[in-house]
C-alpha cells in the first residue's frame, strides 16, 4: 500500500475554499481524508505546502490532441501516418500535464485516432475522455477529419459507429466555424430532424452528445433538440450578437454545459487574415467576453475549455489562460476553478470520482504557489502535480 499525506494553507475541493491548514490523505491513488488542521496519521510521508493550495487537477473539456497548434493544424491532418499522430497525441498530453491538467476531452479527433490510441494506452499521461472525429455536414466544419454525414439515418449511422468504437460522447458541428472556408459561422449545418436524430441516438446508447455552435440559430436548434453541451455558444447572427434574456433562461433551465472556449497565447500574433475574418464573423475578445460574463451572471452551467491545438493562439495547456480570460471577464475565481473542475468533471461524465478532493476519489492533484481564489494567475506556475497519488511534476 502507498500512502501519502499533503499539508496545504488551503484547499479548493472543486466547489469552495477550506481556507486554513488542510491534510490531505491519499492512498492506493485515492483520497481517503481530508481533514482540517496540520496533524498528520503516524508514519504517513508528508508534503508541506506551507503557503499554497491544493485543488483537484484541472480538466480542458474541449481540446483537439491529434493538432500540434502550428499554423492549420486541423487541416494538415490529412495525410499524417499513424505514428505521426499518436506523437502529437502524446506531446499534447505531456504539456496539458505539465499545466497541471490531468484530463481533457477531446472533441474532435483525425478519423478516430484518439479512440485508437486510447484503446492502447500510455500510462503516466491524463486521463482522455473521446469524441472521435466530429460528425459534420457534407463539406461543412472541419469536414477533413472524417465525419460527415447527411440525412436523419446518416446521422443515427455516425453515433452508433463512434458508440462502436468506443467514444464517449458525440461532438456534432451545429454551425459553421471560421477555420473552414467555404461554411457559415451564422447558420446551422444541419436540419431539425437531422440535428434531433443525432440527439436521440446518442441517448438510446448512453452517450452525451455535445454541439459546436457560433450561430445563435445553431444554439437555439441545440437547445430545443436536447443536446447536453453547446460549444462556444457565441449567438451569432448577421447583426452581432444576440443573446437575449429569454434564451439565457431557457440554457440556463436546461442545465446544458456551456463551454465558451475562452484564451489564447498573448505572445502569439494572430495573422491579420484571421483577425479579419473572426471579425466579420462578429467574434473579438471583447465580444466574447460579454457573453461569457451574461451567460454567467444568468446562471447557465459553465465549464473550461481552451480549444487547446487548432492553432498557434490556442496552444495546448492553455487551460490557465482560459481561467484568467473568465475571471476578467467578470466570473469570480471560485466560479472559474469551478468550472475547470467539479463542473467540467460532471461534464465529462466522470463526475463520480474526478473534479473534486474528496474521500473516494482519485487522487489526480495540482498543487500551486499562493492563493488562485484571490490571484488566478498563479495557476500558470505549478508546483506540483499528481496522477492517482503519484507525483508527475515537481
Amino acid at each position: 500500500m502507498t500512502s501519502l499525506a499533503i499539508r496545504a494553507a488551503r484547499v479548493f475541493d472543486g466547489e469552495r475554499l477550506l481556507d486554513g491548514t488542510t491534510v490531505v490523505l491519499v492512498e492506493d491513488g485515492r483520497i481517503v481524508g481530508v481533514q482540517a488542521g496540520a496533524a498528520v496519521p503516524d508514519g504517513w510521508p508528508t508534503r508541506d505546502l506551507s503557503d499554497g493550495t491544493l485543488l483537484p487537477g484541472l480538466i480542458d473539456t474541449h481540446v483537439h490532441l491529434c493538432a500540434d497548434a502550428g499554423p492549420g493544424a486541423l487541416d494538415r491532418l490529412t495525410g499524417c501516418a499513424e505514428e505521426q499522430l499518436e506523437g502529437a497525441i502524446e506531446a499534447s498530453l505531456e504539456t496539458h500535464l505539465a499545466a497541471g491538467v490531468t484530463t481533457v476531452r477531446d472533441l474532435g479527433d483525425h478519423h478516430g485516432a484518439v479512440l485508437a490510441w486510447r484503446s492502447r494506452g500510455r500510462p503516466g499521461l491524463p486521463t482522455v475522455v473521446a469524441a472521435g472525429a466530429p460528425i459534420t455536414s457534407v463539406g461543412g466544419h472541419c469536414w477533413s477529419l472524417g465525419g460527415e454525414a447527411r440525412g436523419a439515418s446518416g446521422l443515427r449511422d455516425a453515433v452508433r459507429q463512434r458508440a462502436d468504437r468506443g467514444a464517449d460522447i458525440v461532438k456534432i458541428m451545429a454551425s459553421g466555424g471560421v477555420l473552414t472556408p467555404g461554411t457559415d459561422t451564422m447558420s446551422p449545418q444541419f436540419t431539425d430532424d437531422e440535428l434531433r436524430a443525432a440527439v436521440a441516438e446518442a441517448h438510446a446508447l448512453g452517450l452525451r452528445i455535445t454541439a459546436h455552435a457560433h450561430a445563435l440559430a445553431a444554439v437555439r436548434q441545440a437547445l430545443d433538440a436536447g443536446v447536453d453541451g453547446i460549444e462556444h455558444c457565441t449567438c451569432l447572427t448577421p447583426d452581432g450578437v444576440r443573446l437575449d434574456d429569454t434564451l439565457l433562461a431557457e440554457l440556463a433551465g436546461s442545465g446544458i454545459a456551456v463551454c465558451p472556449t475562452l484564451g489564447s497565447d498573448p505572445g502569439v500574433v494572430v495573422p491579420p487574415q484571421v483577425v479579419a475574418m473572426a471579425e466579420r464573423a462578429g467574434i473579438t475578445e471583447a465580444v466574447l467576453q460579454e457573453v461569457v460574463a451574461r451567460l454567467h451572471r444568468g446562471g447557465v452551467r459553465l465549464v473550461a475549455g481552451s480549444d487547446g491545438g487548432i492553432g498557434p493562439a490556442k496552444p495546448h495547456g492553455l487551460l490557465p489562460a482560459t481561467l484568467d480570460e473568465y475571471v476578467r471577464s467578470g466570473l469570480p475565481a471560485t466560479s472559474a476553478l469551478a468550472a475547470a473542475t467539479s463542473a467540467a468533471a460532471d461534464a465529462c461524465g466522470a463526475g463520480d470520482r474526478k473534479g473534486r478532493i474528496r474521500p473516494g476519489y482519485d487522487a489526480d492533484l495540482l498543487a500551486v504557489g499562493g492563493d488562485p481564489t484571490r490571484d488566478i494567475t498563479v495557476l500558470g506556475a505549478p508546483v506540483a502535480v499528481y496522477l492517482a497519488g503519484r507525483p508527475v511534476v515537481g
